[in-house]
């Protein structure tokens, strides 16, 4: 059995935008955390990181973040949902849903000043069956998120970083538009697409004889 470093796996921040869908999760991480022996503490703001916190996983953070803040701490640590460089940018994991993508790969990586660009330590996928709306995804996006973060933390002396290798592309920012459906296809050519909307923030809508018409989109449990 090899000997953890305990030194640098004790003080952790956990750091996300207080808009952010994971801020619920992120409680739910500090707490976990906490149970194992760490002094962890969730911010909304990375100025307000002491620099005591030797590892800060950015984890659904809208800011940005400069250089110096990253220098300040031993490990400032990333979760994007594809096989970067690949898929640089903006809701990774939507895009390929879109895409038809059921195995979505999912990377922790070093941050640095350029976007998505830094060493990789580990790589995952986030296993999908095809059915699951928005919030199931997000769900298995955070179980898989902090699933990452811990392993992390418990194997970090084995962990060897990688760089970054291969074309670069990158997914543009997707916008209220995005959720646009087209009236002549099908459900089941757009299914993919209903999948990913949220029904309360950007729900999936057409267009029809100079109207706009929402269209949200429920699961019915327990009637296979």
């Amino acid at each position: 059995m090899h000997k953890k470093n305990n030194i640098i796996s004790k003080n952790v921040a956990i750091l996300t935008s207080k808009r952010s869908w994971f801020v619920p999760y992120a409680k739910e991480f500090v707490k976990n955390l906490k149970e194992k022996g760490h002094q962890s503490e969730l911010f909304y703001k990375h100025e307000n990181i002491r620099k005591d916190y030797q590892i800060v996983f950015v984890l659904s953070y809208f800011n940005i973040i400069n250089e110096r803040f990253l220098k300040e701490h031993k490990h400032n640590l990333v979760i994007h949902e594809s096989l970067l460089p690949q898929g640089k940018g903006w809701a990774p994991l939507f895009w390929q849903i879109l895409e038809g993508r059921n195995k979505i790969p999912i990377v922790l990586f070093e941050a640095t000043p350029e976007v998505d660009a830094g060493d990789i330590y580990i790589k995952d996928y986030i296993r999908l069956e095809g059915h699951e709306l928005h919030d199931e995804i997000r769900r298995l996006q955070a179980q898989k998120s902090i699933e990452m973060c811990l392993y992390f933390l418990e194997n970090y002396e084995n962990l060897k970083p990688i760089n970054q290798s291969g074309k670069e592309t990158y997914y543009a920012r997707r916008t209220l538009k995005d959720s646009e459906l087209e009236i002549d296809k099908s459900i089941r050519e757009q299914f993919n697409l209903l999948r990913i909307v949220k029904n309360d923030e950007f729900p999936a809508f057409f267009l029809h004889q100079g109207y706009k018409y929402i269209v949200k989109i429920f699961k019915e449990e327990n009637c296979k």
